[in-house]
């Protein structure tokens, strides 16, 4: 009997520090935008330069890895879809599968995971070096918001960045099942690209993209909210780097299920 208390005391306390850590998240993302709206009466206002810094650093340096993973991905969707719809005849519908799967679903979720594991992870370790070095601390002594200088800008650059990085994967995700299915099809590449343009549909493109805006305020906020709440010194460091991809990675899988069976009711 004290086994089975034991086991629901600790499963309790495991579901209120989850809705802590939401709770903390949540007011993270309120107080980020009431920086961004009203910061400038109380002499707080968001930066534009540490805004374009991390659209550089969370977007630009990220081209090169998501492009490849794109192509990546669409050449292995051109080879999946082409072998299964060929043992029922239907080969000529590989244009339409590739290019609603990959604008629907996997360019937005590809993108998400790269940036989850690359700037979510460098979020959450480099707000944790600087709560163990009691830097964060020093920012509240000398009048600085943490919140307004360390989160809005992050969260402002992963809401505009994620959309056209998923364009990016979008555009060469279909360029590597195109480039792989032209043998196959019997097709030119002008030829496929125009058959996609023709069977892409406005709702296509902003299905992805609204779920590429989720994601960005989901690895910026969990990076961030997991960053903050480091101790232990650089071992709790590491720790929260590790916690705060996986955590990411999870978010995205959930919600991009979420939005599939919504959407595609």
């Amino acid at each position: 009997m004290d086994a089975i208390l034991s086991g629901f005391e600790r499963l309790g306390r495991r579901v209120v520090a989850a809705v802590g850590e939401l709770g903390y998240a949540a007011s993270l993302l309120i107080e980020s935008f009431w920086y961004l709206a009203f910061g400038w009466r109380v002499g707080q206002r968001v930066r534009l330069r540490m805004v374009f810094e991390q659209m550089r650093q969370i977007g630009v340096d990220a081209i090169p890895i998501v492009c490849l993973l794109a192509m990546t991905v669409g050449v292995m969707l051109g080879i999946q879809f082409i072998a299964a719809l060929s043992e029922f005849g239907a080969q000529s519908q590989v244009v339409v599968a590739s290019t609603k799967s990959i604008t629907r679903e996997f360019g937005a979720l590809i993108t998400g995971i790269v940036v989850a594991g690359r700037s979510g992870s460098a979020l959450a370790a480099r707000l944790g070096s600087m709560v163990v070095s009691q830097e964060v601390d020093a920012l509240a002594v000398i009048g600085v918001d943490p919140v307004r200088y360390l989160v809005a800008p992050a969260l402002v650059a992963m809401l505009l960045m994620l959309p056209v990085l998923t364009l990016f994967a979008d555009a060469v995700a279909i360029l590597g099942a195109g480039l792989y299915s032209l043998g196959p099809l019997d097709l030119s590449l002008s030829a496929y690209l125009a058959q996609t343009l023709d069977l892409m549909t406005p709702r296509d493109l902003w299905e992805g993209l609204a779920k590429s805006v989720v994601f960005g305020a989901l690895i910026a906020l969990i990076g961030t909210s997991v960053g903050f709440s480091v101790n232990g010194g650089a071992e709790g460091v590491g720790r929260a780097t590790t916690r705060a991809v996986v955590l990411s990675i999870s978010a995205l899988v959930l919600a991009d299920m979420l939005f599939s069976f919504f959407l595609n009711r």
